[in-house]
């Protein structure tokens, strides 16, 4: 079963149990994803977007909502930090596990050399090759630290 129809039956679930909560974020998520839809949209294709592409929308939602979390607390606004983590929390169950440090550097090493990248202008190649595979799976903001550290690093003779 694919990411949509997932949402779909979620937010029946969501919606017989009156679970509020859950209903509300289930149907922010399918909001922005009609909007994707549209916006990639063309005259010849109306294809949807895939799992990999819904993955990193959630993704964005859930760093989205990290940032509103943490201006709410700084706000001294608690309740409202808490709501956003309850979504965060709701979006997070429909993705795959997040990678640990150690899985993405080492999978940044693994695309470092099979691009065959040696020098900072490479990177954009190596993180390409990382959203291919590992999209909804790592933090790429994390992940383009980590390829910058490695690249830049000086080479053993």
């Amino acid at each position: 079963m694919g990411l949509r129809e997932q949402f779909t039956e979620q937010m029946k679930e969501a919606m017989k149990a009156k679970d509020t909560r859950r209903l509300s974020t289930l149907r922010l998520v399918l909001a922005a994803l009609k909007d994707r839809d549209i916006a990639a949209r063309t005259e010849t294709s109306r294809e949807l977007l895939g799992d990999d592409e819904i993955l990193l929308l959630l993704a964005k939602m859930i760093k989205q909502r990290e940032e509103s979390a943490t201006a709410y607390d700084s706000g001294n606004r608690p309740e409202l930090a808490a709501s956003e983590r309850e979504e965060i929390a709701i979006i997070r169950s429909f993705m795959p596990k997040q990678m640990s440090a150690e899985e993405t550097g080492a999978a940044a090493a693994a695309a470092i050399a099979e691009t065959g990248a040696s020098t900072m202008k490479d990177m954009g190649k190596v993180i390409a090759v990382l959203k291919e595979r590992y999209a909804g799976q790592m933090d790429f903001a994390k992940a383009s630290g980590v390829v910058k550290e490695l690249l830049s690093a000086p080479k053993q003779a």
